[in-house]
């Protein structure tokens, strides 16, 4: 697609609790200017537009689509509002970024998906967890072969926000009501980012169950999975359950990738060590990352990427058609649970 002139006029449909990290992040970018929002409730986008200093605030898309002046929609909105957004977007040949997990559906994706390809129109999905900087540094030691052949990626997901009556109800109270939970809404991070540093997956086993009785949907369980190029991956999730680390949210858990050559882990607080075959001793490896809103300035670093691509025509990743892969992955995971079988895959 075209390149925009800087600088890249950014309007946000969204004010829930996420949504702050959007505007932090397009905000203190120099070539890029927050020119819009988009709020249901009045009150709250009046508070939005005067943090963070944005001329017009909009009561809906068609709204903004009709009297605003930008280049890309930024869509911080729940899943179910995901496919009119997309279709009138489309419809204005509006770029959009939208939040994950992209549609209610597999079916609606892929509808979408054909749609956006016919159109010719860019749509990228804001995931976010394959940019947090542990991921991206464990990327670049991977490609060195340092780690030798690739034997398995296990992370336990331990957040430890998940327990009592009033879970999650201060931050995304939604959550709660979920009827799928701890897949669609935080594991399919996991299956991006075990695509983004294994590769393809071809097969998969789960087992999930609810530990809260206040939840609608399930908020622990393992998945067992099997990679193209015949490695494992086995991700153990646990709402519940934390771990140590200063923020448990931070990296939400621990990741170990097992090698010929060496083994890997990524620990809580950020911190990746290494420890060659046979040795005893593990040694820190020291990179440069800052500790700033979500996950390690994920937020400001996928909205970086997406807005290289469109001022400067840097490759873009997780546009429509490669999250679509996640999605078929994240419905095949609740087939195998419900199933208790093997799935293989495409």
């Amino acid at each position: 697609m075209t390149t925009f002139a800087k600088p890249l006029r950014v309007a946000v449909v969204g004010t829930g609790y996420f949504s702050q990290f959007h505007y932090a992040a397009w905000q203190r970018m120099p070539d890029v200017e927050l020119v819009a929002l988009v709020a249901l409730d009045k009150k709250q986008g009046k508070a939005f537009q005067q943090q963070y200093d944005i001329a017009h605030c909009f009561s809906d898309v068609s709204d903004l689509l009709q009297h605003g002046d930008f280049d890309l929609i930024d869509a911080v909105t729940p899943p179910q509002s995901h496919r009119a957004i997309i279709d009138q977007c489309i419809a204005n040949r509006t770029a959009l970024m939208c939040q994950k997990p992209f549609c209610e559906s597999v079916a609606q994706a892929e509808q979408v998906v054909t749609r956006i390809e016919q159109q010719n129109a860019f749509v990228v999905v804001h995931e976010n967890f394959r940019f947090q900087p542990w991921y991206q540094e464990i990327k670049k030691i991977i490609a060195t072969k340092q780690l030798g052949t690739l034997y398995e990626i296990s992370f336990d997901l331990r957040p430890g926000d998940g327990q009592g009556p009033q879970a999650y109800l201060d931050r995304q109270p939604y959550f709660q009501t979920q009827k799928r939970f701890l897949i669609q809404e935080t594991g399919v991070h996991f299956v991006d980012v075990f695509r983004f540093l294994f590769g393809d997956v071809t097969g998969l086993f789960a087992r999930l169950t609810r530990l809260n009785p206040v939840m609608s949907g399930e908020d622990a369980g393992v998945v067992t999975m099997e990679f193209k190029n015949g490695a494992r991956g086995v991700f153990n999730g646990n709402r519940l359950a934390d771990h140590s680390a200063r923020n448990a949210r931070l990296t939400m858990g621990e990741l170990r990738i097992e090698g010929s050559a060496a083994s890997l882990y990524l620990n809580g607080d950020g911190q990746i060590h290494l420890r060659t075959h046979g040795e005893h001793e593990l040694t820190e490896h020291l990179y440069d990352w800052t500790d700033n809103d979500f996950g390690g300035d994920c937020v400001f670093n996928t909205n970086r990427h997406v807005a290289d691509h469109l001022l400067y025509g840097k490759p873009v990743q997780n546009l429509a058609r490669d999250y679509l892969v996640n999605r078929k992955i994240e419905q095949a995971i609740y087939e195998s649970a419900d199933a208790a079988t093997w799935v293989q895959l495409d």
